[in-house]
């Protein structure tokens, strides 16, 4: 086998096997709102047109998401089909790249440990088999992280990354600024240090080049806003808007209030005090092994801390790269001691928080099955739902197609807007907007529709809809009734 080839091999088999193994246990996953939204406006940028936000409260587009749904466009009901491909596998590097990460920063069954911390946290799976956009942004990020640590001064390979996640994730525009800020700082040898100096022999040029890329993805962003929504901060503005709506933590004062329970939620009191552990006692023993570690741990809070503090969104899925770098520590806090001397006066008190926090997985082991039961039985249940909802807009009933289709809350919008190929604006949530005269109106056919399809805790729907008058039923399924007045 090529050399280029076994490079890439062991990484591409984790990957793919972790996948398989995801795709057996959790056989049920589909593409959230969010994404499912990113599909149709892709679609509409294929087509030439800009992207419909004038559905009840549309989520924030992602540009790269949005090329994602334009480039499978011409897949048709495929582009589904890929994104949950990518889903998967996204989960599967992750947890791929923080066993690298352990590996790299200690040693091999630290790396192990970790990898095992993230793919039995219940947020990595519940929001990776949804396909949110945040799995592979920290694949990216965490990639960046690896290239890194076996490169330091790597230069654009980092900044690259980082510019792909930013189109994803804001928080990695702050990344690629403090690693900007890190590569502007003088090397003791510039010309052996990463591919930069090589690339441009004169310092101030191989500066302004790597600053031109740390400030790629704020600035398409930026422009894709603009181009699309008529403003260039649409993005941020929407999504305080949402936050709003759906009486969000936020803030500096709820930060300090609900910020370490949220992170809490991702790794579970057992990886907080192993990770709260493993940081302390890596900066005390270990002290150059960890110190690219906790700086990306720290950086990662920060970026989460400065963007609740400008009134986005205190929740956990936004703390799982953090919490991913965390588990690496969790990993050393069981498995640390064994990396010092024989005789080191510190080993046996390791050894003994080692087994604290051991003990602390082996009482919590039932409580994240039930996590983990929960995360299975939520995406059966809502896929079987969301698939019914495909069903019934690709049987026919919807034909003749004649505006609006009335449903029952925004969330069944863009699902719909993706099957029968119409922009989510034609499609009213009768419990949020107006409920109009005429055209097709969907009701939840039982309350296992109802308790199953809320969006948020706080979503402001309410399903108490009743059938407008002269609306008849034209057909059903086992979570749908169709009706209609054309």
């Amino acid at each position: 086998m090529p050399t280029g080839a076994r490079h890439w091999f062991a990484p591409a088999a984790w990957t793919a096997a972790v996948a398989a193994v995801l795709l057996v246990v959790f056989p049920f996953g589909f593409p959230n709102y969010d994404t499912i939204y990113a599909l149709v406006w892709g679609r509409e940028l294929a087509h030439g047109m800009s992207p419909d936000y004038g559905a009840a409260l549309p989520p924030t587009p992602h540009p790269l998401a949005d090329l994602l749904g334009m480039v499978t466009t011409p897949l048709g009901d495929g582009s589904i089909g890929v994104t949950m491909v990518i889903a998967y596998l996204a989960l599967g590097l992750v947890g791929y790249l923080v066993y690298r990460l352990g590996s790299l920063w200690f040693d091999r069954p630290i790396g192990a440990v970790a990898a095992l911390i993230v793919l039995t946290r219940a947020p990595y799976l519940s929001n990776g088999l949804r396909a949110y956009v945040d799995l592979p942004y920290i694949a990216l990020v965490l990639g960046a992280l690896v290239i890194e640590t076996r490169r330091r001064r790597a230069g654009w390979s980092v900044l690259a990354l980082l510019a792909l996640a930013g189109l994803l994730r804001p928080e990695a525009w702050l990344f690629s600024l403090a690693y900007l800020a890190y590569l502007a700082l003088p090397a003791v040898d510039r010309s052996r240090t990463g591919t930069g100096g090589r690339l441009f022999a004169d310092r101030r040029k191989w500066l302004a080049g790597m600053s031109a890329l740390a400030l790629a993805a704020p600035v398409l962003w930026t422009l894709f806003d603009w181009i699309t929504a008529g403003s260039p901060t649409y993005s941020f503005a929407g999504t305080r808007e949402t936050v709003d709506t759906l009486a969000r933590q936020t803030g500096p004062v709820d930060l300090v209030l609900y910020g370490p329970r949220r992170l809490g939620e991702v790794l579970q009191w057992p990886g907080m005090v192993g990770a709260a552990g493993g940081v302390v006692l890596a900066l005390a023993f270990l002290r150059r092994r960890s110190e690219i570690g906790v700086a990306a741990a720290a950086l990662a809070l920060a970026a989460f801390a400065a963007l609740a503090c400008a009134g986005l969104a205190i929740i956990p899925r936004y703390t799982m790269l953090a919490a991913a770098v965390l588990a690496v520590f969790a990993a050393l806090g069981l498995l640390g001691w064994r990396l010092l001397e024989h005789d080191h006066p510190w080993r046996r008190a390791w050894q003994g928080f080692a087994a604290v926090v051991a003990a602390m997985f082996v009482v919590w082991g039932p409580n994240q099955y039930d996590l983990l039961h929960r995360v299975d039985v939520d995406l059966t249940n809502q896929g079987e739902i969301e698939s019914d909802l495909g069903d019934l807009a690709g049987s026919g009933a919807f034909e003749p197609l004649c505006l609006p289709i009335s449903v029952p809350n925004h969330r069944a919008v863009p699902r719909l807007a993706f099957d029968l190929e119409v922009r989510p604006s034609d499609i009213v949530s009768s419990s949020e907007q107006h409920q109009p005269r005429r055209g097709y109106f969907l009701k939840p056919a039982r309350p296992f529709v109802i308790h199953n399809f809320i969006l948020d805790p706080n979503d402001p729907t309410r399903f108490g809809t009743v059938v407008p008058a002269g609306f008849r039923p034209v057909a059903r399924n086992r979570s749908w009734v169709l009706y209609r007045l054309c």
